[in-house]
């Protein structure tokens, strides 16, 4: 059955074998077998909502692990929202882009950025109510999303569960452009991938057969089952 999908995908990328998965969580049970059985102790899922979160629960309940979540939104461009020049995580420090982003639009960054902070808090009283209070210090953390296009919003969440005092940090996504996998090589104590391509399709939504958006509702429900 399983041969017979990606048979089909490859036929309807026309010769380009892109979908990796069928869905998140198809993902999910890829990428936790990828991870296989940690052993250390000590361990915290954290998942990027929305998408990373059906992933976590996959890998949290393999692992035996609590799940909680960070929160990360990227910073758009002023004239084009979707075009990421940064990016901020909850608790942490904002980054940016290349070098040209902080001369060039650093009064839209300042202005930005407390309306994306008070989003974040709204998600996360939103999503509280589904979780357990958890602490970072000296845990084993696993960062969890169901893909990494430019990596804007994944390093950041990497700086702000950085600055609270884990014994590691750990990425684990289904996807992964090999230029960011090196680089977060360089930058956490593990990384974790399906597949990571020399040749990124630019989406991540690209590598599934079915990635609709999910809704707050559906997060709740996923934390709380």
């Amino acid at each position: 059955m399983k041969e017979e999908f990606f048979a089909k995908a490859f036929i309807l990328r026309k010769g380009r074998f892109a979908v990796l998965f069928r869905d998140r969580m198809d993902a999910g049970e890829q990428l936790a077998e990828a991870i296989g059985l940690l052993n250390v102790k000590n361990v915290i899922i954290l998942s990027l909502p929305r998408g990373g979160v059906p992933l976590g629960k996959i890998i949290a309940k393999k692992q035996g692990a609590p799940l909680d979540i960070i929160l990360a939104k990227k910073i758009g461009h002023p004239t084009n929202p979707e075009y990421a020049i940064g990016a901020i995580a909850e608790g942490g420090a904002p980054i940016l882009g290349d070098g040209y982003v902080e001369k060039l639009h650093a009064q839209w960054v300042e202005k930005e950025i407390p309306f994306i902070r008070e989003e974040m808090a709204r998600k996360r009283a939103l999503y509280r109510e589904s979780l357990k209070d958890s602490t970072l210090k000296d845990k084993n953390v696993v960062i969890v999303d169901d893909g990494i296009a430019t990596g804007l919003t994944m390093f950041a969440a990497i700086k702000a569960v950085k600055e609270a005092g884990p014994k590691s940090v750990s990425v684990a996504v289904p996807v992964i452009p090999k230029t960011i996998y090196e680089q977060l090589k360089q930058t956490v104590d593990k990384v974790y991938a399906v597949k990571a391509p020399d040749d990124f399709l630019g989406g991540v939504g690209a590598y599934y057969a079915s990635f609709p958006q999910l809704k707050d509702e559906q997060v709740k429900e996923i934390l709380k089952s």
